[in-house]
């Protein structure tokens, strides 16, 4: 369990570190916008994420 948890993590790191890898003035200008959102906004897209990743692991699993 703690193997693919450790590798679960390690491919969220994979996949957030592409967009900053690949296109740092995208990246930059994305989180300058994101730093401008109301804290709701941004409580509600972080819940978004979470339950669309629990249901693709449901899914998956």
């Amino acid at each position: 369990m703690s193997e693919t948890f450790a590798l679960a993590v390690a491919l969220v790191m994979v996949l957030e570190g592409i967009l900053p890898f690949a296109a740092p003035h995208l990246w930059k200008r994305s989180m300058g916008r994101a730093a401008g959102l109301h804290s709701n906004h941004v409580r509600l897209f972080g819940f978004l994420s979470l339950m669309a990743g629990l249901l693709l692991a449901l899914a998956v699993h």
